[in-house]
């Protein structure tokens, strides 16, 4: 060989990291010849070497790769395999042994061996390399399980969280449209801390509410879950409205994990033959009504946040203009993001503005609660950080 080659090969095996070898070898002869192929091939190893299974549990701690004997005093065969697979962790496990059965061999690899190796039959290179090529299989495996084990959690969790987002209980008497929006700002996530509901009771009354528990991770997603269901059941058992958030507020005091969660809502009260809505907002954003080709807040009396200091919601009448109107009702996600590169957010008189914009008001209903976000997300300069929650209810032409 000459000494270019030499050089390259020295070179070569200086950029390998450090192999972690435990050889699983009663018979010291074997064991010192496998030591000598691995120092032949030149490459930087480190090997431990135990005369038992019971020893090589015990040795197994930042092993990488385990070179095990089929035929050992406490472990015989593809059971001793089955054995040391079962307690070897992220290690890779190679079969060196004297037995030149490739039936055996493929049985090995089945079970979950990475490789099938015959004493006499390889090199140090061609032990190095095949350790080495092990190592890398079981590390793409384990990558590959975990990301699989990834998407089946994503999975599961995306088809719980949109089976948790409610379908709207109402029915199409007066022209009343209904689009609902929603998207998490946590990481993945379907489902935060903002929630919304519609439930039309008898003929005339249409309920809706757009609440926020207080943070947007899974705890909150299951607080919010949890308020929109008890409203529901509230509104749908008759409870008299001005006794509804009070009783919503209860279970929110009972349900949370900390003293210091609370939630914002917004209802509403739609009297479908007066044209007309009782509003209760407390600590939330206050709806923005747009009709005759503007769009201004609703002056409503708010109150504060429940869970802080239990006090009853003060209403506020809404009486519509016309028959062409729609109320938007939202969480201050959308609103709580930055505007043209500033500082300034955009809140709701910015907000008001974005639904006046000629573009706005050349957007299908439908559409419109999708373009807000998306507008309020290039105003920010990139997607908004909070959850965004919003009920767009229309009448006639909608504005």
């Amino acid at each position: 060989m000459t000494e270019r080659s030499l050089a390259s090969r020295r070179y070569a095996a200086d950029q390998l990291e450090r192999l972690r070898i435990l050889l699983v070898e009663d018979d010291e002869g074997d064991a010192f010849l496998v030591r000598e192929l691995l120092a032949e091939a030149e490459a930087p190893f480190e090997l431990t070497v135990a005369s038992s299974l019971r020893e090589a549990r015990e040795r197994l701690t930042g092993v990488e790769c385990v070179l095990l004997d089929l035929g050992l005093p406490d472990a015989e065969g593809i059971d001793g395999l089955r054995k040391l697979l079962a307690v070897a962790g992220g290690a890779a496990v190679c079969v060196l042994t004297g037995r030149s059965d490739e039936h055996l061999g493929v049985q090995a690899v089945a079970e979950g061996a990475q490789d099938y190796l015959v004493k006499g039959q390889v090199d140090g290179v061609l032990l190095i390399r095949s350790l080495r090529y092990a190592v890398e299989r079981k590390r793409a495996d384990e990558n590959a399980r975990r990301l699989r084990e990834a998407e089946l959690r994503e999975a599961e969790s995306a088809r719980l969280e949109r089976g948790l987002l409610p379908k709207p209980l109402k029915r199409d008497d007066f022209g009343i449209g209904v689009e609902p929006f929603y998207r998490s700002g946590r990481a993945m996530g379907l489902l935060g801390g903002d929630f919304y509901d519609v439930v039309q009771v008898g003929d005339d009354r249409l309920h809706v509410i757009v609440g926020d528990v207080c943070g947007h991770g899974v705890d909150e997603a299951a607080l919010g879950v949890e308020l929109r269901v008890a409203w529901r059941a509230l509104v749908l058992a008759g409870v008299p409205d001005e006794q509804v958030l009070p009783s919503l507020e209860q279970v929110l005091m009972s349900e949370r994990r900390a003293r210091e969660v609370f939630a914002t809502v917004a209802s509403a009260v739609i009297d479908l033959p007066r044209n007309r809505a009782t509003v209760r907002v407390a600590g939330h954003p206050p709806p923005v009504v747009l009709s005759g080709g503007r769009a201004a807040p609703v002056a409503v009396r708010t109150g504060i946040v429940l869970g802080v200091r239990p006090t009853p919601t003060p209403a506020t009448e809404l009486e519509f203009d016309g028959h062409d109107w729609s109320l938007l009702m939202y969480t201050d996600g959308l609103i709580e993001g930055r505007t043209g590169g500033s500082d300034e957010r955009l809140d709701v008189d910015g907000l008001c503005q974005l639904l006046a914009e000629p573009e706005a008001r050349a957007k299908p209903l439908p559409e419109l609660p999708e373009w807000l976000v998306a507008r309020a997300d290039r105003d920010n300069g990139g997607p908004l950080t909070d959850d965004v929650a919003m009920l767009l209810i229309s009448r006639g032409a909608g504005r």
